[in-house]
């Protein structure tokens, strides 16, 4: 099973980099992938928010599921239709309070569909330049909106 994991610091406070990062309609904002982003369901119950919810880029659309856990600053998600061109598509995003703010690591797991014909490391290099610079974005987005203080 192919994983990435990339981390990103990020100078603002925990509660705010965890809102702001799940604030999935906002993600177009900050994701120049993303040309629409549609919260199609969200049930909270506690501690948890679970999400399902549709991205839309240039070329197509998907719709995911994404379950926030608000008192242990983490969320986990799944593309569901189309998966292709993933067997299957994992996500788990985490955040922890240091002393300069706050680390976000995105863990993401995932199969390429059998037939999809570009070679695995291609769509690794990709993907991992593509995470790097989506990071990179958010965290120009959150330090330039916020002046949060980090505790």
């Amino acid at each position: 099973m192919p994983r990435l994991q990339n981390n990103v610091s990020i100078r603002a406070n925990r509660q705010a980099v965890f809102d702001i990062t799940n604030d999935i309609a906002r993600w177009p904002e900050y994701f120049d992938e993303y040309t629409d982003a549609r919260i199609l369901d969200s049930t909270r119950s506690g501690q948890f928010t679970a999400l399902t919810f549709e991205l839309s880029n240039s070329h197509s659309s998907w719709r995911s599921w994404r379950l926030l856990d608000h008192a242990n600053y983490f969320a986990i998600a799944e593309r569901q239709d189309p998966l292709y061109p993933f067997a299957y598509m994992h996500l788990r995003w985490s955040y922890e309070e240091t002393s300069q703010g706050t680390d976000m690591t995105w863990t993401q797991d995932f199969e390429l569909d059998h037939s999809f014909s570009r070679p695995l490391a291609d769509v690794l290099t990709s993907m991992q330049s593509h995470t790097q610079q989506n990071q990179m974005n958010i965290k120009r987005f959150i330090e330039t909106l916020t002046t949060i203080p980090v505790r």
